[in-house]
């Protein structure tokens, strides 16, 4: 009896090292910017980012987009940061995105300066476009002039999204056109952003 209650005790033993096994393993939260430099991070394009009391600092020079991304690719993630906007030109966090000069493949995280312009959904740049807009609730969640704060996960082909702490979209892909790439950080097109960016860090999961 003794012998059968021991043998059970080292299946359910085994049995649960094998099930921890088959669940996702996330890492250490790590900063992607170390609040000194852009060690880490290229310029594509024309655009001006600079470093201004530990926040990045995006200006909009000329009529192009402007995009600053990591030198390393991420896959399957959680990722969360601060923004705020003085210009009137959107921005965007890019993920799974891979870039020719100022052309990007990926998808967008929308950061708008204004309420109601989506800040939170989900923009294909080089693809279908928007996948998915935030509820009324995340709409209305954007602070004006203030510092924002944003965080999204990305899990195989789904990606949930926050704005200061409300759920903007919890969207899975049924056909996903980018699964790997650099973060990318954006200014508009047209000449009118200008953006800062701080406290952004990142979890992966693998």
């Amino acid at each position: 009896m003794q012998i059968s209650r021991m043998c059970l005790l080292v299946v359910l033993f085994n049995f649960g090292i094998s099930l921890l096994g088959q669940e996702p393993q996330t890492g250490k939260w790590m900063a992607l910017f170390n609040g000194r430099d852009l060690s880490g991070w290229k310029n594509h394009g024309d655009e001006k980012w600079t470093v201004e009391n530990g926040e990045i600092k995006g200006e909009a020079l000329t009529k192009a987009y402007g995009y600053l991304s990591t030198t390393k690719t991420y896959q399957n993630f959680q990722m969360k940061g601060k923004f705020k906007a003085e210009g009137t030109g959107n921005s965007g966090i890019f993920f799974h995105s891979t870039l020719d000069g100022v052309d990007i493949k990926g998808v967008q995280v929308e950061v708008d300066p204004q309420p109601g312009k989506h800040t939170g959904g989900l923009y294909e740049s080089a693809g279908r476009g928007w996948l998915v807009q935030p509820n009324e609730a995340a709409e209305k969640a954007l602070k004006v002039g203030e510092w924002n704060e944003i965080e999204f996960s990305v899990t195989g082909n789904r990606v949930v999204t926050y704005v200061n702490g409300i759920k903007a979209v919890d969207y899975t892909d049924p056909n996903p056109k980018y699964t790997n790439g650099s973060i990318a950080l954006q200014l508009h097109s047209g000449g009118e952003g200008k953006m800062r960016f701080k406290d952004l860090s990142l979890k992966e999961i693998r």
